[in-house]
This record gives structure tokens, C-alpha cells and sequence, in this order.
């Protein structure tokens, strides 16, 4: 008897994980929803349990506490971005290619939209900007991720000469201000904010003036 209830306590085991992970998934899914919407200090513990008619002490069996309800949310806000954003262009060459392919997705990702509220981060970063802490920490670490990969992809493209040379952590800097813009103005219904946006990443990359 007893040779036949450990695999069975196994087995029981890797179901209830794995129905935990999928629990854990759609709440983090729904989640991104309404911070995106409402920011993350518009999340709680009770509000995704009666938006999921789930019960309370369920979700905090996964999560115990708001702040790490809000790190995995914005966890899982990253990786729809990076699945969205990042992930479809890594065939394109490096450079200003990869460039203007990211800033495309991007505008995608804020024009159709990815998030019912636009982007995710430009919704939360202006409330926990000053506010330190593991939650602040992680949106700042997500943004300078995505500033990075900015510079890096103007790098490559000032060293195959595609553009003169110019600051890259300033070049990327600005062309992420005019994309959080572009946002807002998406949201605002702005119908010409899709053009600026492509006018304005045009006057941040001085072509390389050959002899």
C-alpha cells in the first residue's frame, strides 16, 4: 500500500504546481490589463479575486503580498513586451535597420494596443519614479533595458556608418521620449501621432555625409 501512495503524492504534487503556475498566469495576465489602465496601485489582492472570481486567500497562497503581486505583473508585462517588441526583429541586421524595426513594433505595440491602456511602463514609472523600492527597482531596470538596447543598435550603426556619430545613450534617450509621447498622444487620439513620431526619429539620425 504504501509503495503505491508515493507515486500518487508525486503525481498529485506536479498537478497542483502545474494548476498553481496556470492560476498564477492568468492572474498576472489580467493584472498587466488593469495596471495598464489604472496604474499597479490599482491592484490588490481583492480586486483580481472578484474580477476572476477567484477567492482572496487563493491568490495570496501565490503571491502573499501586494508588492510581490505587483513585481510579477510587471514581470509579465516585460515578457508580452519582448515577445511583441524585441523577439520579432532579431533577424534584422544590426544597425539602423534593427532600428527603425524596433521603433515599428513599438508603435504597434502602443497603436493597437498591446495593453488596453498603452504602454505599460509609461502608465506606471511617473507613480514609483520616486517611490524606492523592489517594485521601483524593477520598472526602472525594465526601462533602462529597453534604453540599452536603443544605444546599442545607434552604436552599430554609427560603426557600419550608416549615421555620423552622435551620443548614443542621448540619441536613444530622446527617441524614447518622443515614443512615451507618442503614447499619450495615441491615447488622446491624436491621428497625426504615428507621423511625428517617424518625422522626429528622422531629425535624430543625421545620415553619414560621404566625400
Amino acid at each position: 500500500m504504501s509503495e503505491r501512495a508515493e507515486p500518487m503524492t508525486s503525481e498529485v504534487y506536479d498537478r497542483r504546481l502545474l494548476r498553481g503556475a496556470r492560476t498564477r498566469g492568468t492572474i498576472t495576465r489580467h493584472a498587466v490589463d488593469v495596471a495598464s489602465l489604472e496604474g499597479l496601485n490599482g491592484l490588490s489582492l481583492g480586486r483580481l479575486a472578484t474580477d476572476l472570481g477567484l477567492s482572496k486567500s487563493g491568490i495570496q497562497t501565490l503571491f502573499k503580498t501586494k508588492e510581490n503581486l505587483h513585481l510579477a505583473t510587471a514581470e509579465a508585462a516585460r515578457e508580452r513586451f519582448l515577445d511583441a517588441v524585441v523577439l520579432p526583429v532579431q533577424d534584422v541586421p544590426h544597425g539602423i535597420a534593427r532600428l527603425r524595426a524596433l521603433v515599428e513594433r513599438w508603435i504597434d505595440y502602443a497603436e493597437a494596443p498591446l495593453f488596453p491602456g498603452g504602454c505599460f511602463w509609461v502608465a506606471n514609472l511617473a507613480d514609483f519614479d520616486s517611490r524606492p523600492g523592489p517594485v521601483r527597482d524593477a520598472l526602472a531596470r525594465h526601462h533602462q533595458d529597453w534604453l540599452s538596447l536603443l544605444a546599442d543598435e545607434l552604436r552599430h550603426a554609427m560603426t557600419e556608418d550608416e549615421i555620423a556619430d552622435l551620443d548614443a545613450e542621448l540619441a536613444a534617450f530622446q527617441i524614447d521620449a518622443v515614443l512615451t509621447a507618442a503614447n499619450t498622444a495615441l491615447r488622446l487620439g491624436d491621428e497625426d501621432a504615428v507621423t511625428k513620431v517617424r518625422r522626429a526619429l528622422e531629425g535624430l539620425l543625421p545620415p553619414r555625409h560621404r566625400p
